[in-house]
């Protein structure tokens, strides 16, 4: 189906020529005979191409019936293509190394280039990219030339088990120069399926004229009887990153343990975030049961206190940073999940005593600045009686106490002028 190009389209006019016009029949120069309008898409904007044929235009030359097209109409888009080369890498790169989806690939597309394709368009390119990619990697003299300079070649092969009746692709890399070799997709993990896949492995090292030093792999059971097979005389080695998930898997169980410890002293964050909640929300709007009394109490006018605000912020903002703690399980061998979680808890910990012993300390030097002004406020009018007053307490202190009997007088005298 042709593209649908909107009415209102800016299109960029190139004309393109043929530049060897020579007949290849017989040699004679060629002329042109018609004109191909092509519209296509570019990074810099829609472009329409303007392609001038060429033919030898005598009935008796072979080549009267066919025409030439310019050789640089490829080099900008293959035919039938609504997109040039330049938009095709562009989606390729976003989607095969930065792992976009196609609903974001096109809609970067619609905002920053105008350029606007269904995700059916957008599929079948991608498509097209992988067909041109791997026909790249599996290109002979490609190959040769990048293996000139190599004395040795390794090789690794890695996939994983095949789910029943899903294909799992399984990929043979070359390491000294970095490239992927090719990649099959298996219904199955038998021997002589992975072995098909080594003997093709043989197959072009053996084209390349270069000897295979080392396998590397995670020494699957089908992967060390399929190299040893085919390659009876190569070590064969495990990678290193499966090699370090073996040697480091006590390791990262007792990791695990310690996790499911550490989550099970740290509970109740949900409970401290709906009572720190609760009382926002009771302070805002005047709940009788916030302060327990049983009184409503008028909503305040205009925001919460700044204190009560910023309180109540802090213990949430913990409360969400425990929460990351404890979910977050990225991490391997090197970088253990449990152990960032004990640091990370730690951190935490000491952060709220520093808070804690902060807020101590702050109100006992609030307290003891206020003291000192209130009591020589206080003091002033008494000034000239202090001494006398520590002299009658302390005589007083020495006389003795008054006898219960002289009380019990007392009262009794009391109770009797009153009768």
């Amino acid at each position: 189906m042709p593209y649908a190009w909107p009415e209102d389209t800016d299109f960029a006019l190139w004309e393109l020529d043929v530049l060897d016009r020579d007949c290849p029949f017989c040699g004679r120069m060629m002329y042109v005979c018609d004109h191909r309008h092509r519209r296509v898409h570019t990074l810099d904007g829609p472009v329409q191409l303007v392609c001038k044929l060429n033919h030898y235009p005598d009935p008796g030359c072979p080549g009267h019936t066919q025409t030439k097209s310019p050789e640089l109409e490829v080099t900008i888009a293959l035919p039938k293509w609504a997109i040039g080369w330049d938009v095709l890498c562009w989606i390729g790169h976003r989607r095969f190394s930065r792992h976009w989806p196609i609903s974001q690939i096109r809609a970067e597309l619609h905002e920053d280039y105008g350029i606007k394709l269904s995700e059916d368009s957008l599929t079948r390119y991608i498509r097209h990219y992988q067909i041109l990619l791997a026909a790249r990697q599996q290109d002979p003299e490609a190959l040769r030339r990048q293996y000139e300079a190599v004395d040795q070649i390794i090789l690794s092969i890695d996939g994983l088990q095949p789910e029943k009746g899903h294909e799992t692709l399984y990929v043979v890399r070359e390491l000294t120069q970095k490239r992927v070799w090719f990649a099959e997709p298996l219904l199955s993990a038998t021997a002589d399926e992975v072995r098909r896949l080594i003997t093709k492995a043989k197959a072009w090292a053996e084209a390349l004229g270069k000897p295979v030093a080392l396998w590397l792999s995670d020494k699957q059971d089908a992967f060390v009887s399929g190299i040893a097979a085919e390659f009876p005389d190569v070590p064969h080695r495990y990678c290193e990153n499966h090699f370090l998930r073996d040697v480091a898997k006590p390791v990262l169980e007792a990791d695990s343990h310690a996790k499911v410890q550490m989550r099970k002293k740290v509970r109740g964050l949900r409970k401290i975030e709906q009572a720190v909640l609760q009382r926002q929300t009771g302070q805002t709007s005047g709940d009788p049961a916030a302060d327990g009394s049983g009184v409503t109490m008028p909503a305040p006018v205009g925001p919460l206190p700044p204190a009560t605000d910023s309180a109540g912020a802090v213990v949430l903002d913990y409360c969400a940073a425990v929460r990351g703690i404890l979910n977050d399980d990225q991490g391997g061998p090197l970088h253990p999940p449990g152990v960032r979680m004990a640091e990370a808890l730690d951190e935490v910990r000491a952060s709220i005593q520093r808070n804690v012993d902060e807020q101590k300390g702050g109100s006992q030097s609030s307290n003891s600045a206020a003291w000192p002004a209130a009591s020589t406020v206080a003091s002033t009018p008494f000034g000239p009686n202090k001494r006398p007053s520590e002299t009658t307490s302390r005589t007083s202190r020495k006389s003795p106490r008054p006898s219960n009997r002289g009380r019990v007088a007392a009262r009794s005298g009391k109770r009797h002028s009153k009768d």
